[in-house]
């Protein structure tokens, strides 16, 4: 009698062997999503626009030594070239997708009247065109092959909280956010599932500076219930679960992970 010793140590083993896409994901919360789809065993393409190679190298080299496998491609998320070179390196690389993220974003501070319309596109064209350009070829490749298939938008906490100076940021997240809900309704019934997370305040590069000062720090941590700021493997945890079949009756939901700061903080305390 054979008996086998191979144990599957990964969380969720439905997820082993499936082919993620992953948009902006050399730093931060992509970062932290496409390591823990590594861990599930999964294969990951990993998109970034102005990383250093050696730096996709060594995120490919973690991601292929925790059990997964991974590609790199450097393009633009708000092109349809863009997203249409992830897709044909997804499909040369693993020939297939089962779950495209929507994570590329980024955000300029000033003040609304001080905006220039250059910098108002600028934003928007990666994070609200690169969602529907993103959303787009990923369910007409689920359509074709008849696949029940996921996609996850990154949004953030001012999809509903107003942020003075951030507008063209809040305004772009404010549309993920409802794209998302239209979208899950117009594919529910083919079993495509589109869901969104928002996170808060956390421990990114892109906001490594403004907690380097300690005011700034304690400013924000006095606005988080929790009285901490986040890490981006917690959006990873929640951004991967929702992915898997354990989320399988979810669609056109947005999971905040903020630490509480959507509860509205003044009221602590019963204060108000």
């Amino acid at each position: 009698m054979t008996i086998n010793h191979t144990t599957d140590t990964t969380r969720y083993p439905d997820l082993r062997g499936k082919t993620a896409v992953v948009t902006g994901s050399s730093s931060g919360i992509g970062e932290a999503i496409a390591r823990h789809m590594g861990s599930e065993a999964m294969n990951v393409v990993i998109n970034y626009m102005s990383a250093d190679e050696k730096v996709i190298d060594g995120l490919i080299y973690l991601i292929e030594q925790s059990g997964g496998h991974a590609v790199g491609i450097r393009a633009d998320v708000g092109t349809e070239a863009g997203v249409q070179a992830i897709y044909d390196k997804a499909i040369e690389a693993f020939g297939d997708i089962d779950v495209w993220v929507n994570n590329a974003g980024f955000e300029i501070q000033s003040a609304t009247h001080e905006t220039s319309y250059e910098d108002w596109q600028r934003v928007l064209h990666v994070d609200l065109d690169g969602v529907f350009l993103g959303t787009k070829i990923a369910v007409q490749h689920f359509l074709k092959h008849n696949k029940q298939g996921s996609i996850l938008n990154t949004s953030s906490i001012h999809d509903i909280i107003p942020w003075p100076t951030y507008a063209s940021y809040a305004t772009a997240k404010a549309g993920v956010l409802m794209f998302t809900k239209t979208t899950a309704l117009e594919y529910a019934e083919q079993g495509i599932r589109i869901n969104a997370i928002s996170p808060g305040a956390l421990e990114t590069p892109i906001n490594a500076q403004r907690f380097a000062d300690p005011a700034v720090r304690a400013d924000t941590e006095s606005m988080i219930p929790m009285k901490k700021v986040g890490d981006p493997v917690d959006v990873a945890n929640a951004a991967v679960w929702l992915i898997s079949n354990e989320a399988s009756y979810i669609t056109g939901t947005t999971l905040y992970i903020d630490g509480g700061i959507t509860l509205y903080n003044e009221f602590q305390g019963g204060r108000g």
